[in-house]
């Protein structure tokens, strides 16, 4: 009878404290939102997405066809004389890129606003004003537009897209690569405006295939203009001091005209005739649809335009 008692009163206790075994608490429950996506952008950003964008504004058109490709649902672009898909001509224009209408952007009641960093994020204390979330993304180089994907993936939801989108890229670009000679060539970069020249540094979308390819940028280490990290400041002297191989030239504006002002120039100057490049005909323009905004899903054919300029017989 005691022996049972005894029982009875431990069976009890195990509610209580375990009846001699270690004590145990249950986990306690806490409420937590659940979130669509939390994202860290390109200017070291966190932001949560409550919810599925479904209107979003860009405020770059090289964000149309990458974003496009995972699904993502476009209300407003900026105009570009540049980069603009068929598709996306029929969608809501919130002015020109260097100089967005606030008012217009607002208007289309976006619940993402993506920002070209370096160029907009002055929209950005308005849209948090609005309470409209944004995310300031980069795409020039190519590890960018892998990150931009990859962002954009996230953004749409369907991750998986963006990732075969890459892994197609990266089979494309390398087969480019693995056709050109392994030959370490001096190239440099300079980029023609109606303001003059500057040289482009490996942060450049041409300096970065060049990089591809393993040559050399002679232009590696000079001290970038303050307001773009990927130039520096042009000089002739500079450049028969590096005498390079090979000379490309990416530009903004009239091409024709850019290209007659540079064979002026290069006519009228002596200097120009001491370069290596210039003695053997290896000046080369580059195509200003693939290499003065970001290709985007086109970086594999801005890798073969420039290895096609300098082995036009591997292709």
């Amino acid at each position: 009878m005691i022996k049972k008692f005894l029982v009875l009163i431990c069976a009890a206790g195990l509610l209580l404290s375990g009846c001699g075994a270690e004590k145990t608490s249950e986990p306690i429950e806490v409420s937590q939102e659940k979130f669509f996506a939390t994202i860290e952008d390109d200017a070291g950003r966190k932001i949560i997405l409550p919810s599925k964008p479904t209107r979003i504004v860009v405020t770059s058109a090289s964000f149309l066809e990458p974003l496009n490709a995972v699904g993502g649902m476009i209300v407003g672009r900026p105009d570009s004389k540049n980069k603009m898909p068929d598709w996306a001509k029929n969608i809501p224009s919130v002015g020109a890129v260097y100089q967005i209408d606030v008012e217009r952007l607002l208007s289309y009641a976006p619940d993402l606003v993506i920002v070209n960093k370096g160029m907009n994020e002055k929209l950005l204390p308005v849209l948090e004003e609005n309470k409209i979330p944004a995310l300031v993304v980069e795409l020039k180089t190519y590890d960018d537009v892998k990150r931009g994907l990859k962002t954009f993936s996230m953004i749409s939801g369907d991750v998986a897209a963006g990732e075969k989108i890459i892994a197609d890229m990266d089979a494309e670009i390398k087969s480019i690569v693995d056709k050109v000679p392994k030959k370490n060539l001096r190239v440099a970069i300079l980029h023609s405006t109606a303001q003059g020249l500057s040289v482009q540094l490996d942060g450049s979308i041409a300096g970065s295939i060049a990089k591809m390819f393993g040559w050399e940028n002679v232009a590696s280490g000079m001290t970038p203009l303050e307001k773009n990290p990927d130039a520096a400041p042009y000089s002739m002297e500079t450049l028969a001091e590096q005498n390079p191989e090979i000379i490309f030239v990416t530009s903004m504006g009239d091409l024709d005209e850019i290209k007659s002002n540079m064979t002026k120039s290069i006519e009228s100057n002596d200097a120009w005739q001491a370069i290596g490049a210039i003695k053997n005909n290896r000046l080369y323009f580059l195509p200003q649809d693939l290499f003065l905004l970001s290709p985007g899903l086109h970086y594999p054919d801005a890798v073969k335009t420039m290895a096609e300029l300098i082995y036009p017989d591997k292709f």
